[in-house]
C-alpha cells in the first residue's frame, strides 16, 4: 500500500469519485489507500459536496510550508511532553477532528474540542487555541459558545482572570445524556403531530411509530449510560493483606469497577 502524502493526481481521482457518487471506501480501494486517509482528506477540505482537488492540494502545501517554517526545537529536546512525536500527534488530531465532523460538529468546533480532548491538563485558554489552531479569536469564540451550549465544555476564570475552557473526564457521559434527551424530544414532538393530523390517519400512524422507536432508543441509551458510569466509578474493594497497588481503593491508573460490578 503506497504511503506518503496524496499527490495532485490522486486528489483529482478523489474529486472524480465523489462526483460519481462513490463511497469513501471505494475511492480508497481504487487508489490503494486507507479509507481513513480519503475520509480525512475530504472532510478537511470542504466535505463531499464542496471538495476541489486543486484547492485541497494548495491547502496541503500551505500547511506543509507552515510546519517547515516553525522554529526548530533545540537539539535533544523531546518532540512533545512524555516524549511524544509532533507529527504523530498532528496526524491523530486531524483524525479525531474528522471523526467529530462526521458526527455532525462544524469544523472549527470539532478542532477546538479535539484540542481539549488531547490536552493533558484538559483545559486551554482562548489565546492558546488561537495560537495552536492559527485562527482568529472570533472563530474560537463561536466554537466555544456552541460547545458550551451543548454541555461539552465548561468555562472558568483562572488566577490571571483569563477565561479558561475545561473538558471533564465524564464529558462523553454528558454528551450521551444530552443526545438521549434530544431523541426523547423527537418522540414528544412526533406525538404532538398524532393529535394534530388525526389519530386514525396514515401520517399519524407513521409519527406514532417514530415516537415509539425514539422512546425506546432514548430510554435504552439513558439506562446504558447510567450503568456504564456506575461501573467505571465503582471503587474496587480492598483485599485483606494484598500488596498489589491496583487492588487498593483510589489507586492511580487502576481500572475501576469490581468484577461483580462489571457483570451487572
Amino acid at each position: 500500500m503506497p504511503g506518503g502524502r496524496l499527490t495532485q493526481q490522486e486528489r483529482q481521482q478523489i474529486a472524480l469519485g465523489l462526483a460519481d457518487g462513490l463511497a469513501y471506501a471505494e475511492v480508497a480501494r481504487r487508489l490503494d489507500r486507507p479509507t481513513s486517509t480519503i475520509t480525512r482528506e475530504v472532510m478537511r477540505n470542504g466535505g463531499p459536496t464542496a471538495y476541489r482537488a486543486d484547492l485541497a492540494h494548495r491547502a496541503t502545501e500551505r500547511r506543509a510550508h507552515r510546519r517547515r517554517s516553525t522554529a526548530p526545537r533545540e537539539p535533544g529536546a523531546p518532540a512533545q511532553g512524555y516524549g511524544r512525536d509532533d507529527e504523530a500527534v498532528r496526524e491523530y488530531e486531524e483524525t479525531f477532528t474528522t471523526l467529530l465532523m462526521q458526527q455532525g460538529l462544524p469544523k472549527m468546533t470539532a478542532r477546538v474540542l479535539t484540542c481539549l480532548f488531547i490536552s493533558d491538563a484538559g483545559s486551554v485558554t482562548a489565546s492558546e487555541l488561537v495560537q495552536h489552531l492559527q485562527v482568529s479569536p472570533a472563530s474560537v469564540s463561536k466554537a466555544v459558545a456552541l460547545l458550551s451550549d451543548l454541555g461539552l465544555i465548561r468555562r472558568e476564570r483562572d488566577e490571571r482572570r483569563r477565561e479558561r475552557y475545561f473538558v471533564d473526564d465524564d464529558v462523553w457521559y454528558q454528551s450521551t445524556i444530552a443526545s438521549a434527551r434530544g431523541v426523547a424530544q423527537v418522540a414528544e414532538t412526533a406525538r404532538q403531530g398524532v393529535s394534530v393530523l388525526g389519530r386514525d390517519t396514515p401520517a399519524a400512524a407513521r409519527l406514532e411509530n417514530i415516537a415509539r422507536f425514539s422512546d425506546f432508543v432514548s430510554e435504552s441509551i439513558l439506562r446504558a449510560a447510567e450503568q456504564v458510569r456506575e461501573i467505571l466509578h465503582t471503587k474496587p474493594e480492598p483485599t485483606p493483606g494484598s500488596s498489589n497497588p491496583l487492588q487498593q481503593p483510589g489507586a492511580s491508573g487502576a481500572i475501576t469497577g469490581s468484577p461483580d460490578a462489571r457483570r451487572r
